[in-house]
């Protein structure tokens, strides 16, 4: 059986009273782009930490390929970690920045060189590396960073928050960069982010982090169309949590709250309009929101509450605030969320 190339088993982190990591069991396989997705303060970054070993556990135990890390100092572990910051190093050029670990280890200058090269090629960094950091570009600095964390060969990647500093067209582009790296290199990649987009389109599985705990962990798929909880339903990317007593309205036998995604739902000109099977809801337009290729229809039902609907901004029926509008979506669309 393969070793996880990181387990937690039972692993807490205690600042004071403040629970910053409780009780958390992780597999995370080896190969694989994994994502600790949470707004701030749920416990990511410190599950970063304790694995890089910056910081330790106050409880539970872990392991990097089967060995037990607690106590070995962050230059023993077998991973590197990418900052958000970037750390370089202002007064070094860009070579001598990604080759700073083979210096630290002995490496003889004309072999950190050329494996700084090696590395820079990598990045698409090529003829860079006489360069100081100041000259280059935000997301060149990012591919520094990234040639530096590469060059020690660790088996598993830290990547905390790293394109949290780009502007979103460069986001996207070292979102596709960085997903092809990792199938190119076949290493184990953690990423920590608090962005949902970025979590869904480049990893392999995604945990869910609040209050310290996992709340779900899985696909990317599974986590969008499958939220556990109501946590889940409006923190990964945006959702309609439909009451049971409004579902029962509708004639559904309700097991309670349903997520209900916005691209999930139509608006039909007239009830006549409505698919045969759907469900529908009539509503006052209280916004529209012009999203290029997509618009945000926000409506508010007459019993009070708001639902959101995202659709093609060209060619969809025509809305404005205070208009009548019919929502209608196929009973399959509603996903029960478990009680808290």
């Amino acid at each position: 059986m393969t070793e996880p190339a990181v387990s937690f088993a039972g692993v807490s982190r205690h600042f004071g009273t403040i629970r910053a990591v409780d009780g958390v069991d992780l597999e995370i396989a080896p190969g694989e782009f994994f994502a600790m997705l949470g707004p701030s303060g749920s416990g990511k970054t410190t599950c970063l930490r304790l694995i890089a070993g910056f910081d330790q556990p106050t409880d539970g135990s872990i392991r990097i390929f089967g060995e037990a890390v607690e106590g070995v100092p962050p230059y023993r572990r077998a991973v590197n970690t990418v900052f958000q910051d970037y750390a370089l190093f202002p007064h070094m050029s860009v070579a001598d920045n990604v080759a700073y670990g083979l210096m630290v280890r002995g490496v003889g200058k004309r072999a950190r060189r050329e494996k700084a090269e090696e590395m820079l090629s990598l990045v698409k960094l090529s003829g860079f590396g006489d360069r100081k950091p100041a000259q280059l570009s935000g997301g060149q600095r990012q591919r520094v960073a990234l040639a530096r964390a590469l060059i020690n060969a660790p088996k598993v990647v830290l990547l905390d928050e790293p394109l949290g500093a780009l502007d979103l067209k460069l986001r996207e582009e070292m979102q596709v960069e960085l997903r092809t790296l990792h199938r190119q290199l076949g290493l184990t990649f953690v990423f920590v982010t608090h962005d949902q987009g970025e979590a869904l389109s480049m990893a392999d599985r995604v945990a869910v982090f609040n209050d310290g705990r996992i709340v779900q962990v899985g696909t990317p798929t599974e986590i969008y169309e499958q939220p556990r909880t109501r946590f889940v339903a409006d923190f990964v990317g945006s959702s309609n949590v439909i009451e049971a007593a409004l579902l029962s309205t509708l004639g559904v036998s309700a097991r309670g709250a349903a997520s209900l995604r916005p691209e999930r739902i139509r608006i039909c000109a007239s009830v006549v309009e409505v698919p045969e099977g759907w469900l529908s809801l009539s509503a006052t337009v209280a916004d529209v929101l012009y999203q290029g290729a997509v618009r945000r229809v926000v409506t508010q039902l007459a019993g009070g509450g708001r639902i959101a609907v995202s659709d093609a901004a060209h060619g969809a029926v025509s809305v404005a605030p205070g208009a009548q509008a019919i929502l209608a979506f196929e009973p399959a669309a509603l996903h029960w969320l478990e009680q808290a």
